[in-house]
Formats: C-alpha cells, sequence, structure tokens
C-alpha cells in the first residue's frame, strides 16, 4: 500500500495545525506548488546541500539519515500526506547535515523558500499556519527525545505502534529498529509478540 495524499487532503492535514484558516489562502499555498518525483534509493537532500524548497509528500515514504563513523542513524519518516524537509538547512538557507532517502518511488509537490516567503508577506494566515506547524514540531522533537531516554524497548515500540502502524507495512523493519534504537533482533521479538 502507497498512499496517495490529494489538495483535499493536504486541506485537512493543514486545518489540523490551523482550524480557522480560510480555503482562498490554502489554495494560494496549494496552487504554488510544482511537481517533483525521485525513484526508490535516490536523495530529495545530501549533507551539504542547501534545501532550498519545501516538499510536500503526495506519494512514497522517505528518510532523513546521517552517517555517523560509517553508520547510518534514522531520525524522521516522511510520508503523505506531511512535509518533507531538514529545518535547520530550510529555515536558515544553510547547508544540510543530514539526507533526506527516498525508500519507495516518491512524488512532491514542491515551493521554493524565496516563493514561501513572498506568500507569508501576502497571507497572514498563512504565515500562522506554518508558525503552529513549527510549535508542533518542535513539541513532537521534545516529545520524542524524552521517549528515547526515558521509556524502556517496548515501550518506545508501543508509542510508536500507537502513533505510525502503518509504516509497519511501508518501511522495511531495519530502519524502522534503527529510528528507535532497538536491536535488530530485540525489534523481532517485540513485533512477532505484537497482535496485530
Amino acid at each position: 500500500m502507497n498512499p496517495t495524499a490529494t489538495p483535499d487532503d493536504y486541506k485537512t492535514f493543514l486545518r489540523r495545525f490551523h482550524p480557522g484558516i480560510d480555503d482562498a489562502s490554502l489554495q494560494l499555498l496549494l496552487a504554488e506548488l510544482r511537481p517533483l518525483s525521485i525513484k526508490k534509493g535516490e536523495f530529495l537532500i545530501q549533507a551539504g546541500q542547501v534545501q532550498k524548497e519545501l516538499m510536500f509528500v503526495y506519494s512514497g515514504v522517505q528518510i532523513t539519515c546521517f552517517d555517523h563513523e560509517g553508520t547510518e542513524h534514522v531520525t524522521t519518516f516522511f510520508y503523505a500526506p506531511s512535509l518533507a524537509g531538514l529545518p535547520d538547512s530550510f529555515l536558515y538557507q544553510t547547508p544540510a547535515q543530514d539526507n533526506i532517502r527516498a525508500l519507495s518511488d516518491s512524488e512532491f509537490g514542491c515551493i521554493s523558500f524565496q516563493r514561501l516567503q513572498e506568500l507569508f508577506d501576502e497571507s497572514q494566515p498563512l504565515e500562522r499556519l506554518f508558525r503552529k506547524m513549527i510549535e508542533a514540531k518542535l513539541v513532537g522533537l521534545i516529545t520524542r527525545h524524552k521517549e528515547f531516554h526515558a521509556l524502556t524497548i517496548k515501550e518506545r515500540f508501543q508509542r510508536f505502534a500507537q502513533r505510525s502502524a502503518h509504516l509497519f507495512h511501508l518501511v522495511p523493519h531495519k530502519y524502522i529498529a534503527n529510528y528507535l534504537h532497538i536491536n535488530p533482533t530485540n525489534f523481532s521479538k517485540l513485533y512477532n509478540s505484537t497482535r496485530w
């Protein structure tokens, strides 16, 4: 299963952050997106590049990862409907420290950093929407950070299953185990003992 997001899906998704935003503001944003497709295994962004566009995931699954001493570490999954990006690189237009790689053939709608800033000047509701999205991202990162430090591997697995169970069918389990900081053998035991 590889779900594809529609413009209506994105309106619903974006309204989760800013329920009062009007259709005209959302249409202003969505009308600016240009299509982009990449194949499984290709990089959307590589370390050292500046992320010049924000990507709205239409289909496929992607990961954010970084290499440390020859070992890949997975930090984020992207899938429809969501935004794919490296906040530090995109927001400050600085070279990325991480990579975004497609785990499956993927399609996106993209908007440039410059055009997004222009839309913020044109539309206060859009600027407010993105502020609320950044706030939600920050809270989510803090929550995950605490989980990685305070929860057992079983509790981390269970929280992930509650939030993102569909990824077990879309993503090779080695990437989920890596993301959760769980040894692959222990991950397999937890997965096989779970009643789906």
